[in-house]
């Protein structure tokens, strides 16, 4: 009996590799723990989770460190345990409709670095993921430590280093539009139903793929703006408008892959025709060709937009304008939103979030105009802090599974067949 309970398959070794397996995704989960913190999230014993860590250590699956000596407190150093950096790393690329942004971590939670290219519009799948290859072949050099899913950046010494891409575990891919279910016959969901065979051909990794401005939504929930916040509206500001919804503490995705299309909410029935159908919608008057058009015909001279934000940070009158009026735009619709879901916080991000309180002020003033008058003071107004790699990391949190807003997110397919 002792000989079957101890034997490869049997219940003590099962129970073990279960232990293991426990503290494995508690680090991935968490990034770096101490063993009193693991004990905490994990529910075993002293004794137990001892034994476990001391086997994960001698097997070089978890690696220990204490902090630097600048950043410790008076007393004895707490040892901190962490996954093997060298163990793998996941990748998070952005195809966003004018450039490629990639960033990648070790699985230690450690980044590895970021990189961005601009491109024309027009290129094929295959000539994008090139210069994503590329981009992820150029990340190393000197990265700064731990600005990803385990926090933010610190003032530890700069990890020195280059990503191996044999080394990856998963990547995770934004792309702009609806990520429909597979077997549509949207046109959009045929354009990019190659897109994860492709990645996965080059890359030999499971792919999982989604809207950019979702991943950027989620990343902004895990570790940016809204880090610790259950309710989310996201909202980007680009070459298109769209966003993301975290309710209830879940990343909300909706049955088509629709969720957080705000920018085709109509704002003016007698307004502009939209690429999407409709009429008069938030992006024919808060994209950046929008509010740059909004500007020249009342006289004002910019070639792109941030000629344009330069324009408004120097008083500009009329870029004033434009913005006081896109602002109202948006809070209107916002303010229906919220109406709906009633998120805690509202995070306005992309190009145009740059404008900061000249935009943003007249967002709130049309928010407490229209919201319910019971909610209108509960909603705070944010800027997205991780800027153009947002989705990109949005991507990274998606692979590592590690958030609780992707507990009852769908698990993305991967071109299997491909």
């Amino acid at each position: 009996m002792l000989d079957r309970m101890q034997s490869p398959d049997g219940p003590l070794t099962r129970l073990r590799k279960s232990h293991e397996q426990s503290v494995l995704g508690l680090l991935r989960k968490h990034g770096p723990l101490s063993r009193a913190e693991l004990g905490t999230h994990s529910g075993l014993s002293r004794t137990t989770l001892y034994d476990i860590v001391a086997g994960l250590v001698e097997s070089g699956a978890v690696v220990a460190s204490t902090p630097p000596v600048e950043v410790r407190r008076r007393g004895r150093p707490v040892e901190k345990l962490s996954l093997n950096p060298d163990a793998g790393a996941a990748v998070g690329i952005d195809f966003a409709r004018r450039a490629v942004h990639v960033s990648a971590v070790n699985v230690a939670h450690e980044m590895i670095g970021s990189a961005s290219e601009a491109h024309p519009s027009g290129l094929t799948w295959a000539q994008r993921a090139d210069i994503a290859e590329r981009l992820l072949g150029s990340l190393g050099g000197t990265a700064r430590k731990n600005p990803g899913p385990g926090g933010t950046a610190g003032r530890r010494a700069p990890r020195r280093g280059t990503l191996r891409l044999d080394s990856l575990s998963a990547i995770g891919v934004g792309v702009v539009g609806p990520v429909n279910d597979p077997g549509s016959a949207d046109a959009h969901a045929l354009s990019i139903e190659g897109l994860p065979g492709l990645l996965q051909k080059r890359f030999g990794v499971p792919v999982l793929l989604d809207n950019n401005t979702r991943l950027a939504a989620l990343a902004e929930a895990v570790w940016g703006a809204a880090s610790g916040d259950g309710d989310v509206l996201y909202l980007r500001l680009s070459h298109g408008v769209g966003g993301g919804l975290v309710v209830g503490g879940s990343l909300h995705r909706g049955m088509y892959g629709m969720s957080g299309e705000f920018g085709h909410i109509t704002v003016d029935p007698g307004g502009a025709p939209c690429e999407c159908g409709g009429t008069g919608c938030l992006e024919t008057v808060a994209s950046l060709d929008a509010v740059l058009h909004r500007y020249r015909s009342a006289g004002g001279r910019a070639e792109d937009i941030s000629a344009f934000l330069t324009a408004a940070a120097s008083a500009d009158r009329a870029a004033q304008t434009v913005l006081e009026r896109v602002g109202t735009d948006i809070g209107t619709v916002l303010a229906a939103v919220c109406n709906a879901v009633g998120p805690g916080v509202i995070v306005i991000g992309g190009e145009l979030a740059e404008a900061g309180a000249a935009l943003t002020e007249s967002v709130e003033r049309a928010l407490d105009a229209h919201m319910m008058p019971m909610a209108r003071h509960r909603v705070r107004v944010r800027r997205a802090t991780l800027g153009e790699a947002g989705s990109a990391l949005g991507g990274i949190a998606l692979v590592l599974r590690e958030s609780p807003l992707l507990s009852r997110y769908p698990q993305p397919v991967t071109d299997e067949h491909a």
